[in-house]
C-alpha cells in the first residue's frame, strides 16, 4: 500500500522541519516513556501452494493472501542510557481474514476462507538520535512472538472442500525493525510517529472432505504503521 512508502520520508522531514520551533523534552537514563498509538497492520503477505494429503503433494493454483487490520498498541521504553532504550511493545490482538489468492482454490472457496486473532509482543533495542532536542528520531531492532487465536473457517471454505476440520495455525517467532519519532507538544506530552516491519511466519492446517489433511506456510510480514501520543516518568 502507498502509506508505508511514504511514512519513513515523512518521518525523517518531519524531524529535521520541525527542529527549531519545538518546546523541549529531553529524554535520560532512567527515564521511562510510555506511548499510545492507532496502528494499521498492513501484511506483505506471500504463501506457496497448500500441500493435501489426497493428493500427495501441493495443490496448483491454492495460494491465499492476508487483509490489513487497524487496532490500538502501548508500549514502554526503558532508557538504559541517555541514547539506549529497551521497549516493550504490547499491541491489542487485530483481527485478520485469509483470503483465496490462486486460481483453483478462489474456484472451490472464493473470498475469506480464515478467520484468525493475532496477538504479536515486541522487546525492541532503540537508538535515540537527538536525546535533548524536542524532535528526538529513533530506530530499533528486536524480536517479536506472534500467538494466533480464535482461529475459524469460514462458510466459503467449509462448503467448497466438503467440510472443515481440526483448523490451527502455528505461533511464530521472529525479528522486528522500527523507525520512528517523538515530537515534543509541551513539558509533559509528545507526539509520535512509528513505522515497523515484523517477521512473522505460520504453518496452517486442517482436515477437509476433499483433500484430506491440508498444510500450507504463509509469510505474514506486516508493516506496522502507528501515530499516537506518549509522556514521560
Amino acid at each position: 500500500m502507498n502509506i508505508k512508502k511514504q511514512v519513513l520520508p515523512l518521518l525523517i522531514a518531519g524531524s529535521l522541519g520541525m527542529i527549531a520551533s519545538a518546546p523541549a523534552l529531553a529524554i535520560d537514563q532512567g527515564d521511562i516513556l510510555v506511548r499510545g498509538r492507532i496502528i494499521n497492520i498492513s501484511p506483505d503477505a506471500d504463501s506457496g501452494d497448500v500441500y493435501s494429503s489426497a493428493v500427495g503433494g501441493n495443490v496448483a493454483g491454492t495460494s491465499v493472501d492476508v487483509d490489513d487490520a487497524w487496532t490500538l498498541d502501548i508500549d514502554f521504553t526503558y532508557m538504559l542510557t541517555k541514547y539506549v532504550g529497551v521497549e516493550l511493545l504490547l499491541d491489542l490482538s487485530s483481527q485478520h481474514n485469509v483470503s483465496s489468492k490462486g486460481e483453483t482454490l478462489n474456484t472451490l472457496a472464493p473470498g475469506d476462507i480464515i478467520e484468525t486473532r493475532v496477538l504479536p509482543p515486541a522487546l525492541i533495542l532503540q537508538y535515540h538520535l537527538l536525546p535533548d532536542g524536542p524532535v528526538r528520531p529513533y530506530a530499533g531492532f528486536g524480536f517479536n512472538y506472534t500467538y494466533f487465536f480464535d482461529e475459524k473457517v469460514t462458510s466459503s471454505l467449509d462448503n467448497g472442500l466438503g467440510g472443515v476440520s481440526g483448523l490451527s495455525l502455528d505461533s511464530s517467532f521472529g525479528w522486528v525493525a522500527q523507525l520512528g519519532v517523538d515530537y515534543d507538544i509541551n513539558e509533559n506530552v509528545f507526539l509520535n510517529a512509528d513505522v515497523k516491519y515484523m517477521d512473522i511466519s505460520t504453518t496452517a492446517e486442517f482436515d477437509s472432505g476433499a483433500l484430506g489433511h491440508v498444510s500450507t506456510d504463509v509469510d505474514i510480514n506486516p508493516w506496522v504503521i502507528g501515530f499516537g501520543v506518549g509522556t514521560k516518568f
